[in-house]
């Protein structure tokens, strides 16, 4: 191996070591504890290396998004590949959807809260967040219904899943109705 591809081999892993720090903070603690010093400390570097690495915490919430989307996109194939009949995979969808943002709080907040200075619903969209809505489309597009735009409604069914979650998490609904809020959105809002 040369001393180039170690050297790159090195800047690599310390970049996976800042969002992997990044995130963990930010799971425990919020975002608001996720600052270039205190990832300093945890990582043992300095500050300038961070620097040379992400311009700042907007980059690093940008990169934690961007590894959440490929983990959401494979989280949900996952979930509806293992359903059998259009409804159990929306279904399934649906209920891997919100498990992933029970289970990362962080990570969602990243993804469609925070400003991580990623383009959405543009040409220039990376191609984790493009291949995260394909995750969602390709269960979606079956049940769409007749003259209904696939990909709209995508957005409507997305829409609908991030708005639970928000009122969720914001102690908006009650806690123990998730499996029928699935049900309802399934039966009414797809053509099954």
């Amino acid at each position: 191996m040369s001393v180039k591809e170690r050297k790159e081999r090195e800047r690599a892993d310390r970049e996976r070591l800042i969002v992997a720090t990044a995130r963990e903070l930010a799971e425990q603690q919020g975002w608001d504890a996720v600052t270039t010093r205190r990832l300093a400390e945890r990582i043992e570097y300095s500050q300038p290396v961070l620097y040379s690495h992400f311009r700042g915490k907007r980059e690093i919430i940008g990169a934690v998004a961007l590894e959440g989307a490929a983990e959401m996109a494979v989280a949900l194939r996952a979930a509806t590949s293992a359903a059998d009949g259009p409804r159990a995979r929306v279904a399934a969808l649906a209920r891997a959807y919100l498990d992933f943002a029970e289970r990362n709080p962080a990570v969602y907040d990243a993804l469609f809260q925070l400003d991580g200075g990623l383009a959405y619903a543009r040409e220039d969209t990376p191609e984790q967040l493009k291949d995260a809505f394909a995750a969602l489309l390709e269960c979606l597009a079956e049940v769409a219904g007749d003259g209904v735009h696939p990909g709209l409604f995508t957005e409507v069914f997305w829409a609908a899943l991030h708005g639970l979650v928000t009122l969720t998490r914001a102690g908006r609904l009650l806690p123990g109705d998730a499996g029928s809020r699935v049900e309802l959105l399934v039966d009414r809002l797809a053509v099954i």
